[in-house]
Protein backbone atom coordinates (compact mmCIF):
# COMPACT_ATOMS: atom_id res chain seq x y z
CA UNK A 1 0.00 0.00 0.00
CA UNK A 2 1.28 3.55 -0.94
CA UNK A 3 1.74 5.83 1.80
CA UNK A 4 -0.80 8.38 0.36
CA UNK A 5 -3.42 5.96 0.94
CA UNK A 6 -2.34 4.43 4.33
CA UNK A 7 -2.70 8.23 5.13
CA UNK A 8 -5.94 8.69 3.75
CA UNK A 9 -6.84 5.52 6.09
CA UNK A 10 -5.59 7.24 9.10
CA UNK A 11 -7.93 10.49 8.05
CA UNK A 12 -10.42 8.36 8.04
CA UNK A 13 -9.51 6.79 11.52
CA UNK A 14 -7.32 8.99 12.97
CA UNK A 15 -5.27 7.26 16.04
CA UNK A 16 -2.63 5.36 16.50
CA UNK A 17 -1.60 2.24 18.28
CA UNK A 18 1.68 0.23 18.59
CA UNK A 19 0.68 -1.46 22.20
CA UNK A 20 -2.05 -4.27 22.52
CA UNK A 21 -2.67 -2.77 26.01
CA UNK A 22 -3.88 0.53 24.82
CA UNK A 23 -6.17 -0.05 21.90
CA UNK A 24 -8.68 3.46 20.97
CA UNK A 25 -11.64 1.98 19.19
CA UNK A 26 -11.42 1.96 15.58
CA UNK A 27 -7.55 3.18 15.75
CA UNK A 28 -4.54 1.77 13.28
CA UNK A 29 -2.44 -0.74 15.00
CA UNK A 30 1.43 -0.72 14.09
CA UNK A 31 2.78 -4.20 15.11
CA UNK A 32 6.31 -3.20 15.66
CA UNK A 33 8.88 -5.61 17.00
CA UNK A 34 11.46 -5.71 19.34
CA UNK A 35 14.47 -7.43 20.54
CA UNK A 36 12.14 -9.77 22.60
CA UNK A 37 8.57 -9.40 21.00
CA UNK A 38 7.22 -9.79 17.65
CA UNK A 39 3.73 -7.03 17.22
CA UNK A 40 2.52 -8.92 13.82
CA UNK A 41 1.56 -12.01 16.65
CA UNK A 42 -0.63 -9.44 18.44
CA UNK A 43 -2.49 -7.94 15.48
CA UNK A 44 -5.62 -10.24 15.80
CA UNK A 45 -5.45 -9.07 19.50
CA UNK A 46 -5.82 -5.43 18.71
CA UNK A 47 -8.43 -6.08 16.01
CA UNK A 48 -10.48 -7.81 19.03
CA UNK A 49 -9.96 -5.25 20.92
CA UNK A 50 -11.33 -2.32 18.30
CA UNK A 51 -8.81 -1.22 15.97
CA UNK A 52 -10.07 -0.79 12.37
CA UNK A 53 -6.84 -1.91 10.73
CA UNK A 54 -3.68 -3.57 11.73
CA UNK A 55 -0.36 -3.13 9.65
CA UNK A 56 1.97 -6.16 9.23
CA UNK A 57 4.91 -6.94 7.89
CA UNK A 58 5.44 -10.60 7.67
CA UNK A 59 2.43 -12.38 5.06
CA UNK A 60 1.20 -15.55 7.31
CA UNK A 61 -0.51 -12.51 9.43
CA UNK A 62 -2.61 -10.86 6.62
CA UNK A 63 -5.29 -12.96 6.39
CA UNK A 64 -7.69 -10.38 5.48
CA UNK A 65 -8.74 -6.59 4.03
CA UNK A 66 -8.33 -5.44 7.72
CA UNK A 67 -4.79 -6.25 7.56
CA UNK A 68 -2.43 -3.59 5.89
CA UNK A 69 0.59 -5.50 4.85
CA UNK A 70 3.98 -3.67 4.13
CA UNK A 71 7.96 -4.04 3.77
CA UNK A 72 8.72 -2.77 7.02
CA UNK A 73 6.07 -1.48 9.88
CA UNK A 74 8.78 0.85 11.67
CA UNK A 75 9.46 2.56 8.76
CA UNK A 76 5.75 2.61 7.06
CA UNK A 77 5.09 4.33 10.46
CA UNK A 78 8.02 6.87 10.28
CA UNK A 79 6.81 7.44 6.78
CA UNK A 80 3.27 8.10 7.48
CA UNK A 81 4.39 10.77 9.78
CA UNK A 82 6.36 12.23 7.51
CA UNK A 83 3.74 12.39 5.03
CA UNK A 84 1.25 13.42 7.64
CA UNK A 85 3.79 16.40 9.21
CA UNK A 86 3.90 17.82 5.55
CA UNK A 87 -0.04 17.04 4.91
CA UNK A 88 -0.88 19.51 7.90
CA UNK A 89 -0.08 22.98 7.86
CA UNK A 90 1.84 23.66 11.78
CA UNK A 91 4.29 25.07 11.90
CA UNK A 92 7.08 22.20 14.02
CA UNK A 93 9.49 23.02 16.69
CA UNK A 94 12.82 21.15 16.97
CA UNK A 95 13.80 20.18 20.78
CA UNK A 96 17.10 18.20 21.67
CA UNK A 97 19.87 18.61 23.99
CA UNK A 98 21.53 17.01 27.01
CA UNK A 99 19.72 18.31 30.20
CA UNK A 100 15.70 19.80 30.73
CA UNK A 101 14.08 19.14 27.31
CA UNK A 102 11.10 17.75 28.77
CA UNK A 103 10.88 20.93 31.17
CA UNK A 104 11.68 22.91 28.18
CA UNK A 105 9.01 21.04 26.35
CA UNK A 106 6.34 21.72 28.57
CA UNK A 107 7.41 25.53 29.46
CA UNK A 108 7.28 26.14 25.46
CA UNK A 109 4.12 25.00 25.40
CA UNK A 110 2.13 26.07 28.17
CA UNK A 111 3.25 29.65 26.80
CA UNK A 112 2.26 29.41 23.14
CA UNK A 113 -0.84 27.61 24.25
CA UNK A 114 -2.19 30.69 25.46
CA UNK A 115 -2.62 32.07 21.87
CA UNK A 116 -1.89 29.24 19.40
CA UNK A 117 -3.20 25.74 18.90
CA UNK A 118 -0.59 23.78 19.93
CA UNK A 119 0.37 20.03 20.34
CA UNK A 120 3.35 18.50 21.88
CA UNK A 121 5.34 15.84 22.70
CA UNK A 122 3.25 13.51 25.44
CA UNK A 123 5.57 12.69 28.17
CA UNK A 124 9.33 11.25 26.81
CA UNK A 125 8.44 9.84 23.49
CA UNK A 126 11.61 11.53 21.68
CA UNK A 127 12.87 8.55 19.46
CA UNK A 128 12.54 6.79 16.39
CA UNK A 129 9.11 5.41 17.63
CA UNK A 130 8.09 8.58 20.08
CA UNK A 131 9.01 10.91 17.00
CA UNK A 132 6.53 9.87 14.50
CA UNK A 133 3.51 9.72 17.04
CA UNK A 134 3.94 13.04 18.14
CA UNK A 135 3.96 13.88 14.53
CA UNK A 136 0.71 11.75 13.91
CA UNK A 137 -0.89 13.86 16.77
CA UNK A 138 -0.83 16.97 15.20
CA UNK A 139 -4.52 17.57 13.39
CA UNK A 140 -5.11 19.75 10.79
CA UNK A 141 -6.41 22.64 12.78
CA UNK A 142 -3.15 22.39 15.29
CA UNK A 143 -0.98 25.42 14.80
CA UNK A 144 2.33 24.65 16.49
CA UNK A 145 3.84 21.09 17.35
CA UNK A 146 6.37 21.22 19.75
CA UNK A 147 8.73 18.12 18.79
CA UNK A 148 11.31 16.64 21.25
CA UNK A 149 13.89 14.66 20.13
CA UNK A 150 16.60 12.34 21.98
CA UNK A 151 19.38 11.02 21.24
CA UNK A 152 22.54 8.20 22.39
CA UNK A 153 24.68 8.05 19.79
CA UNK A 154 25.63 9.82 16.26
CA UNK A 155 23.33 10.62 13.31
CA UNK A 156 20.18 9.70 15.70
CA UNK A 157 19.47 13.49 15.70
CA UNK A 158 19.51 13.40 11.88
CA UNK A 159 17.40 11.18 11.21
CA UNK A 160 14.44 12.51 13.67
CA UNK A 161 15.02 16.13 11.67
CA UNK A 162 14.70 14.43 8.62
CA UNK A 163 11.25 12.85 9.86
CA UNK A 164 10.49 16.09 11.74
CA UNK A 165 11.30 18.66 9.29
CA UNK A 166 11.12 21.00 12.09
CA UNK A 167 10.78 24.81 10.97
CA UNK A 168 12.50 25.87 14.05
CA UNK A 169 14.76 24.24 16.55
CA UNK A 170 16.57 25.02 19.86
CA UNK A 171 19.42 22.69 21.53
CA UNK A 172 18.90 23.32 25.53
CA UNK A 173 22.64 22.23 25.85
CA UNK A 174 25.41 20.39 25.91
CA UNK A 175 26.30 18.06 28.45
CA UNK A 176 27.78 14.93 29.96
CA UNK A 177 25.03 12.46 28.81
CA UNK A 178 25.17 9.55 27.07
CA UNK A 179 29.22 9.71 26.85
CA UNK A 180 28.94 6.16 26.09
CA UNK A 181 26.95 6.05 22.85
CA UNK A 182 28.77 9.85 21.32
CA UNK A 183 32.01 8.65 22.29
CA UNK A 184 32.83 12.04 24.69
CA UNK A 185 31.28 15.07 25.23
CA UNK A 186 32.85 16.39 21.35
CA UNK A 187 30.33 13.60 20.57
CA UNK A 188 27.64 14.60 21.89
CA UNK A 189 28.20 18.51 20.47
CA UNK A 190 28.21 17.18 17.26
CA UNK A 191 25.40 14.37 17.91
CA UNK A 192 22.81 17.42 19.22
CA UNK A 193 24.07 19.72 16.41
CA UNK A 194 22.56 17.69 13.94
CA UNK A 195 19.57 19.63 14.42
CA UNK A 196 20.92 22.92 13.72
CA UNK A 197 22.34 21.35 10.56
CA UNK A 198 19.11 20.23 9.86
CA UNK A 199 18.07 23.46 9.99
CA UNK A 200 20.56 25.56 8.23
CA UNK A 201 21.04 23.05 5.15
CA UNK A 202 17.13 23.84 4.75
CA UNK A 203 17.22 27.67 5.69
CA UNK A 204 15.06 27.46 9.06
CA UNK A 205 15.14 29.42 12.18
CA UNK A 206 17.44 28.43 15.03
CA UNK A 207 16.64 29.28 18.58
CA UNK A 208 19.71 29.99 20.83
CA UNK A 209 20.84 30.53 24.08
CA UNK A 210 23.09 33.50 23.17
CA UNK A 211 25.20 32.93 27.04
CA UNK A 212 26.31 29.60 25.41
CA UNK A 213 29.98 29.96 23.79
CA UNK A 214 29.15 26.76 21.72
CA UNK A 215 26.01 27.66 20.37
CA UNK A 216 27.07 31.15 19.52
CA UNK A 217 30.27 29.27 17.60
CA UNK A 218 28.26 26.95 15.95
CA UNK A 219 25.85 29.68 14.46
CA UNK A 220 27.92 32.27 13.65
CA UNK A 221 26.50 34.88 11.07
CA UNK A 222 23.83 32.73 10.76
CA UNK A 223 20.82 35.39 10.02
CA UNK A 224 18.05 33.64 11.06
CA UNK A 225 18.79 32.90 14.51
CA UNK A 226 16.80 34.38 17.53
CA UNK A 227 17.35 33.81 21.18
CA UNK A 228 18.12 35.41 24.58
CA UNK A 229 20.68 36.72 26.72
CA UNK A 230 21.60 37.94 30.05
CA UNK A 231 24.07 40.29 28.69
CA UNK A 232 24.02 40.46 25.23
CA UNK A 233 22.16 43.02 23.80
CA UNK A 234 22.04 41.93 20.49
CA UNK A 235 19.53 39.46 21.95
CA UNK A 236 16.35 39.27 23.80
CA UNK A 237 17.26 40.31 27.32
CA UNK A 238 16.20 38.23 30.43
CA UNK A 239 17.58 38.66 33.81
CA UNK A 240 17.69 36.03 36.18
CA UNK A 241 16.88 36.88 40.11
CA UNK A 242 18.08 33.97 41.55
CA UNK A 243 16.42 30.67 42.79
CA UNK A 244 16.11 30.77 46.35
CA UNK A 245 14.36 28.36 46.29
CA UNK A 246 12.42 28.80 42.91
CA UNK A 247 13.66 30.81 39.82
CA UNK A 248 13.06 34.35 39.46
CA UNK A 249 13.59 35.85 36.31
CA UNK A 250 12.86 39.91 35.10
CA UNK A 251 11.96 40.49 31.97
CA UNK A 252 10.71 44.05 30.22
CA UNK A 253 10.30 45.45 34.46
CA UNK A 254 8.06 42.27 35.02
CA UNK A 255 9.23 39.83 37.33
CA UNK A 256 8.05 36.11 36.46
CA UNK A 257 8.07 34.10 40.07
CA UNK A 258 8.25 30.16 39.24
CA UNK A 259 7.79 27.27 40.71
CA UNK A 260 10.78 25.77 39.88
CA UNK A 261 13.56 25.15 41.95
CA UNK A 262 17.78 25.88 41.07
CA UNK A 263 19.40 28.18 38.93
CA UNK A 264 19.89 25.47 35.98
CA UNK A 265 15.92 26.14 34.81
CA UNK A 266 16.74 29.50 34.61
CA UNK A 267 17.76 28.85 30.55
CA UNK A 268 14.59 26.76 30.61
CA UNK A 269 12.28 29.37 31.31
CA UNK A 270 14.03 31.61 29.23
CA UNK A 271 13.85 30.07 26.19
CA UNK A 272 10.14 29.76 26.72
CA UNK A 273 9.77 33.51 26.96
CA UNK A 274 12.04 34.47 23.78
CA UNK A 275 9.66 32.07 21.76
CA UNK A 276 6.68 33.34 23.06
CA UNK A 277 7.42 36.79 22.23
CA UNK A 278 9.00 35.40 18.60
CA UNK A 279 5.56 34.36 18.29
CA UNK A 280 3.77 37.42 19.70
CA UNK A 281 2.22 36.16 22.88
CA UNK A 282 1.69 39.20 25.17
CA UNK A 283 3.88 39.29 28.41
CA UNK A 284 1.09 38.89 30.50
CA UNK A 285 0.17 35.96 29.32
CA UNK A 286 4.06 34.39 29.13
CA UNK A 287 3.88 34.92 32.51
CA UNK A 288 0.64 33.03 33.40
CA UNK A 289 1.98 30.28 31.53
CA UNK A 290 5.36 30.31 33.48
CA UNK A 291 4.29 31.19 36.57
CA UNK A 292 1.29 28.15 36.36
CA UNK A 293 3.93 25.33 35.39
CA UNK A 294 4.46 22.99 38.07
CA UNK A 295 6.80 19.86 37.94
CA UNK A 296 5.93 16.57 37.99
CA UNK A 297 7.35 13.08 37.45
CA UNK A 298 10.43 13.19 39.64
CA UNK A 299 11.86 16.21 38.15
CA UNK A 300 12.40 18.49 40.78
CA UNK A 301 9.61 17.71 42.60
CA UNK A 302 9.27 19.62 46.14
CA UNK A 303 7.84 17.35 48.55
CA UNK A 304 7.51 18.66 52.15
CA UNK A 305 7.47 15.29 54.54
CA UNK A 306 7.94 15.13 57.94
CA UNK A 307 8.97 18.51 58.26
CA UNK A 308 11.84 18.14 55.90
CA UNK A 309 11.60 19.43 52.57
CA UNK A 310 12.48 16.95 49.71
CA UNK A 311 14.14 17.81 46.29
CA UNK A 312 13.24 14.90 44.13
CA UNK A 313 14.99 14.84 40.74
CA UNK A 314 15.29 10.53 40.51
CA UNK A 315 14.34 10.83 36.22
CA UNK A 316 17.60 11.11 35.11
CA UNK A 317 21.41 12.02 36.16
CA UNK A 318 24.56 13.00 33.97
CA UNK A 319 27.64 14.30 35.66
CA UNK A 320 26.35 17.83 33.86
CA UNK A 321 23.55 17.86 35.53
CA UNK A 322 24.53 16.12 39.16
CA UNK A 323 26.78 19.22 38.70
CA UNK A 324 24.49 21.97 38.39
CA UNK A 325 21.82 20.45 40.62
CA UNK A 326 24.38 19.96 43.86
CA UNK A 327 25.60 24.38 43.54
CA UNK A 328 22.46 25.08 43.16
CA UNK A 329 21.40 22.85 46.06
CA UNK A 330 24.36 23.86 48.41
CA UNK A 331 22.95 28.09 47.89
CA UNK A 332 19.20 27.01 48.57
CA UNK A 333 17.67 25.54 51.56
CA UNK A 334 17.48 25.15 55.36
CA UNK A 335 20.19 23.61 57.30
CA UNK A 336 20.83 21.11 57.90
CA UNK A 337 21.39 19.63 54.36
CA UNK A 338 21.77 16.03 53.32
CA UNK A 339 22.47 14.52 49.64
CA UNK A 340 21.34 10.96 48.39
CA UNK A 341 22.95 10.33 45.23
CA UNK A 342 22.28 7.62 42.59
CA UNK A 343 24.63 6.29 39.59
CA UNK A 344 24.76 8.01 36.35
CA UNK A 345 24.20 5.81 33.56
CA UNK A 346 25.65 5.46 30.07
CA UNK A 347 28.62 7.28 30.67
CA UNK A 348 31.37 4.40 29.53
CA UNK A 349 34.92 4.21 30.26
CA UNK A 350 34.64 7.94 31.93
CA UNK A 351 32.34 6.34 34.79
CA UNK A 352 34.31 5.74 37.09
CA UNK A 353 36.38 9.40 36.61
CA UNK A 354 33.28 11.10 36.49
CA UNK A 355 31.27 9.23 39.95
CA UNK A 356 34.81 10.58 41.17
CA UNK A 357 34.68 14.09 40.64
CA UNK A 358 30.93 14.00 42.18
CA UNK A 359 32.21 12.45 45.24
CA UNK A 360 34.65 15.04 45.36
CA UNK A 361 32.29 18.00 44.73
CA UNK A 362 30.08 16.65 47.36
CA UNK A 363 33.06 16.21 50.02
CA UNK A 364 33.87 20.39 49.36
CA UNK A 365 30.17 21.54 50.45
CA UNK A 366 28.78 22.07 53.12
CA UNK A 367 26.55 19.41 53.93
CA UNK A 368 25.38 17.80 57.47
CA UNK A 369 25.53 13.93 55.34
CA UNK A 370 25.49 12.50 52.23
CA UNK A 371 24.88 9.01 51.03
CA UNK A 372 25.81 7.42 47.58
CA UNK A 373 24.05 4.68 46.01
CA UNK A 374 24.96 2.02 43.30
CA UNK A 375 27.76 0.45 41.79
CA UNK A 376 29.84 3.02 40.72
CA UNK A 377 29.58 5.67 43.39
CA UNK A 378 30.50 2.48 45.96
CA UNK A 379 33.93 2.42 43.79
CA UNK A 380 34.40 6.08 44.40
CA UNK A 381 37.29 7.08 47.55
CA UNK A 382 34.80 8.97 49.26
CA UNK A 383 34.38 9.47 53.46
CA UNK A 384 30.48 8.95 53.08
CA UNK A 385 28.72 5.95 53.34
CA UNK A 386 27.80 4.38 50.04
CA UNK A 387 25.48 1.65 49.15
CA UNK A 388 25.83 -1.00 46.55
CA UNK A 389 21.79 -0.65 45.65
CA UNK A 390 18.83 0.90 46.74
CA UNK A 391 17.62 -2.05 48.75
CA UNK A 392 20.95 -1.64 50.83
CA UNK A 393 19.96 1.61 51.73
CA UNK A 394 16.60 0.86 52.51
CA UNK A 395 17.95 -1.53 55.16
CA UNK A 396 20.07 0.77 56.49
CA UNK A 397 17.34 3.87 56.57
CA UNK A 398 15.08 1.21 58.07
CA UNK A 399 17.45 1.39 61.56
CA UNK A 400 18.89 4.79 60.51
CA UNK A 401 16.09 7.18 60.14
CA UNK A 402 17.23 10.48 58.86
CA UNK A 403 16.69 13.85 60.84
CA UNK A 404 13.72 15.51 61.14
CA UNK A 405 13.51 19.27 59.24
CA UNK A 406 16.01 18.75 56.99
CA UNK A 407 16.17 19.80 53.48
CA UNK A 408 17.77 16.67 51.00
CA UNK A 409 18.29 16.66 47.48
CA UNK A 410 17.74 12.89 45.78
CA UNK A 411 18.97 12.51 42.60
CA UNK A 412 20.16 9.83 40.01
CA UNK A 413 19.30 8.05 36.80
CA UNK A 414 16.00 6.71 35.93
CA UNK A 415 17.65 3.18 36.48
CA UNK A 416 18.11 3.90 39.51
CA UNK A 417 14.54 4.55 40.53
CA UNK A 418 15.55 6.55 43.73
CA UNK A 419 12.03 7.59 44.76
CA UNK A 420 11.35 4.39 46.29
CA UNK A 421 13.39 5.98 49.08
CA UNK A 422 10.78 8.49 49.91
CA UNK A 423 8.82 5.74 51.55
CA UNK A 424 12.03 5.80 54.18
CA UNK A 425 12.33 8.98 54.63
Amino acid sequence: MQIKDLHQHFLDFPSVSTDTRKINDNCIFFALKGDNFNGNTYAEEALEKGAAFVVVDEKEYAVSNRYILVDDVLKTLQDLANYHRNYCSAKVIGLTGSNGKTTTKELIHGVLSKKYRTIATQGNLNNHIGVPLTLLSIQEDTEIAIVEMGANHQKEIAFLSAIAQPDFGYITNFGKAHLEGFGGVEGVIKGKSELYDYLLANHKSVFINADDPIQLEKLGGYIQKYGFSTQNQAYYKIESLGADPFVQLKVEDMVINTQLIGVYNFTNCAIAICMGKYFNVDLPSIKKAIEAYTPENNRSQIIEKHGSTIILDAYNANPTSMQAALESFEETGKNPKIVLLGDMFELGEAAGEEHQKITDIVLEMDLEDAYFIGENFYSTQTSFQKFNSVDEIVSFLRSNPLPKNSTLLIKGSRGMALERLLDFI
